[in-house]
């Protein structure tokens, strides 16, 4: 875990003294847009941008199932990076950077903008033809992958439909900063009401989002959308890693009844099941987090089967 500071990488834990145990994500830098429109610099092509992630990172777990369900996969390839974050960061490992025979994550980012300081994070969307970054906010690489290269696919699905946009961004701020960013917020936490208050506010919320799933099949309207998958990857790694990791131990997951028939009909969806890799992502917690988990040892269990049936024709 660390950061670049003056163009040279530092191994340093993120710094909470001054948020008052308070863990506070950094915003994305690189925020460019791929678009067909005229003067575009990131224009959509086949095989001109490369896509790095890691399987247990849930921000970057978001691009691979749009890659998947937006048939990119032979537009934009892609690389994992190691399980393990240690002293340097994410780091290529034996399966090397396949476009410059880097070794570690930071590397890409100075060579994007040596000027650059800061955290180094998945994903990353790279751009081959002039070698630099273009974007590394998974939100709007998502958005990209939804409707970007529709004319080279013809897959014209639609996860971020116009007319639900204001509801899927209302639901998206709330499970955010209460879901996504809140299991962090327990997580890190380094002073017993930082972590009070990050863990009340989860279950609250996820007491809240029992209670609407009883009442309709997806977070917003009748089909899956954005909010949905965004969601999803968090509450995959729940009962493996938030619930012990992370002390978000109130309850499982899988003790919820409409929430985790929710997540089994999204793991079902085709292709979703092989973005997944739970052992990878206990390996990389439990093993890189060493300011939470000294040993590096990493548990066993649980053992989780996602493929459990479920209620598909269930009415609301």
């Amino acid at each position: 875990m660390g950061l670049i500071v003056n163009g040279k990488w530092v191994d340093q834990w993120y710094d909470t003294e001054g948020s008052n145990g308070q863990f506070v994500r950094q915003d994305s830098r690189f925020r460019s847009r791929i678009s067909s429109e005229d003067g575009s610099q990131f224009t959509p092509e086949a095989g001109r941008y490369h896509l790095y992630v890691s399987l247990a990172c849930p921000w970057a777990h978001r691009t691979l199932i749009f890659r998947k369900l937006k048939q990119l996969e032979d537009i934009i390839s892609v690389s994992i990076v190691e399980a393990k974050m240690m002293e340097n960061g994410w780091e290529f490992g034996s399966n090397g950077d396949p476009l410059y025979d880097l070794d570690y994550a930071y590397q890409l980012y100075l060579k994007a903008d040596p000027s650059y300081q800061g955290r180094v994070t998945v994903p990353i969307l790279w751009d081959k033809k002039t070698q630099t970054i273009v974007n590394n906010e998974s939100v709007e690489i998502i958005r990209l992958f939804n409707s970007a290269f529709n004319e080279l696919t013809g897959n014209t699905d639609d996860y971020f439909p116009q007319a639900q946009r204001a509801e899927i961004e209302t639901v998206n701020d709330r499970i955010y900063n209460a879901i996504n960013n809140g299991v962090y917020k327990a997580g890190f936490a380094t002073t017993q009401d930082a972590y009070n208050d990050a863990y009340h506010t989860l279950f609250d919320n996820l007491d809240w989002l029992e209670e609407r799933l009883s009442n309709q099949r997806y977070l917003v309207g009748d089909r899956i959308t954005e909010a949905d998958w965004r969601l999803f990857t968090t509450l995959i790694r729940f009962d493996a890693v938030y619930h012990g990791h992370f002390k978000c131990n109130r309850q499982k997951l899988s003790e919820f009844h409409h929430i985790s028939h929710y997540v089994n009909e999204l793991y079902q969806i085709p292709g979703i099941k092989e973005t997944v890799d739970l052992q990878y992502t206990k390996i990389h917690y439990y093993g890189s987090h060493l300011t939470i988990n000294p040993t590096g040892v990493v548990p066993l269990g649980s053992d989780q089967h996602f493929d459990a049936p479920h209620n598909r024709d269930r009415q609301y």
